[in-house]
């Protein structure tokens, strides 16, 4: 599809010409795993899948909203001055969302307007599209209107409705690496800070491959809000001997020297993860710019086993995902990527490698799980934009 039928489907829906195009991509995190809300870091890429949005100010003061993903929810329409949280409104409370909080932030959003999404992130895949139409939104607004908002406020406005507007209290990551994104780039984050860095990511002979289990993950109805407080927990109980504000301020040595006094063995272990996946994300840093990439890999397959045995979010799909990679010629390293509970895993493959490798996980997949993965050879590419109208995507 390119933008062209995206315009004729705008017209199709609304019956008017639009005259904007905005793109945000989708995220995969190559390490450091539920480390962003525990003050640690994580090392996130923007890819070329993401989420469209076509738009046309009114003269009114009506919201209609389509998306070509859900066309069965029709259009969902609210006037710009009602933004309360609908839950008849389904996706379209995350750019409700955003129109809501960039309002309250003093921005003039003074007219309705006719918005178009289309995204081809495969939707609870865990490839982050939620911020994706967030930030999508974010850069629409922007646009439309003419706002002066920096792009740090937009990412923290998605992370924002996420967290309060839908009530999934998840950190920034995601909406920090589809806001910052840089081609061909990595990003290291501090959590806690917010400083980062981006890093080349030298794939001249590599790919990266994301494997989609298809198996959905629905963040909200999940156990991600209960690993937060089990993580919340143990760093209250390190707290009664140590110094810190996070679990990311630890070292390995620091951690096991004071783990005693989590009482509870479960919050011990998932202490462990938080602490140990973020030492490997700086670690990740390094071996890239060392040029080490098998090391990298290794780091990527200790970050799964972590993921699986200590943070216990990986569940039978992904683990299946992980091993078929593991056993294949070519790879480097395979971890899940994204909360878990469902979703993707990512592998990097040699280049002469993908399409043996493609074949071997989904038949090893098919056998274990009894169903069929997804697969999508990634590219990294920019952040949150306006596109010229011209583009093909």
């Amino acid at each position: 599809m390119d933008v062209q039928q995206l315009l004729t489907s705008f017209k199709e829906t609304f019956g008017s010409e639009a005259n904007r195009v905005f793109f945000a991509p989708g995220r995969i995190n190559l390490i450091g795993e539920h480390t962003d809300y525990n003050g640690g870091h994580v090392f996130p890429c923007a890819i070329t899948f993401g989420t469209y949005g076509v738009a046309r100010k009114r003269e009114d003061s009506l919201v209609r909203l389509y998306s070509l993903n859900f066309k069965e929810t029709g259009i969902i329409e609210f006037d710009v001055d009602d933004l309360e949280y609908d839950t008849h409104h389904e996706w379209a409370n995350y750019p409700k969302g955003m129109i809501r909080y960039l309002k309250e932030a003093d921005h003039a959003i003074d007219t309705g307007m006719d918005v178009l999404f289309y995204g081809n992130i495969p939707n609870g895949a865990g490839l982050s599209s939620s911020a994706s139409i967030e930030l999508a939104t974010g850069v629409l607004l922007e646009g439309l209107f003419g706002l002066d908002v920096e792009r740090i406020e937009l990412v923290k406005t998605g992370q924002r409705v996420e967290n309060e507007f839908i009530g999934v209290n998840s950190g920034i990551m995601d909406q920090f690496a589809i806001g910052m994104g840089k081609k061909g780039a990595g990003i290291l984050l501090d959590t806690h800070t917010l400083q980062y860095q981006y890093a080349p990511i030298d794939l001249e002979h590599h790919n990266i491959i994301i494997m989609n289990s298809n198996k959905r993950r629905e963040l909200a109805g999940s156990k991600y809000n209960e690993r937060r407080t089990e993580c919340e927990s143990a760093l209250q109980s390190l707290q009664s001997v140590t110094d810190i504000d996070s679990l990311g301020e630890l070292t390995e040595e620091e951690f096991e020297l004071h783990k005693h006094v989590i009482r509870s063995e479960t919050e011990q272990k998932r202490a462990r993860h938080a602490v140990y996946e973020n030492r490997r994300t700086l670690k990740a840093l390094q071996c890239l710019q060392d040029g080490k990439l098998q090391e990298f890999g290794e780091l990527m397959n200790e970050s799964h086993l972590s993921l699986r045995d200590d943070y216990e979010v990986t569940g039978k799909e992904l683990d299946a995902l992980a091993q078929a990679a593991w056993d294949q010629p070519g790879v480097v390293g395979a971890r899940m990527t994204g909360a878990g509970f469902g979703g993707c895993a990512i592998a990097i493959v040699e280049k002469d490698f993908v399409e043996r490798f493609i074949n071997g996980v989904g038949k090893q997949y098919k056998e274990a799980i009894g169903y069929e993965a997804t697969f999508y050879v990634a590219s990294i590419g920019d952040g949150a934009t306006e596109l010229d109208k011209e583009v093909i995507i």
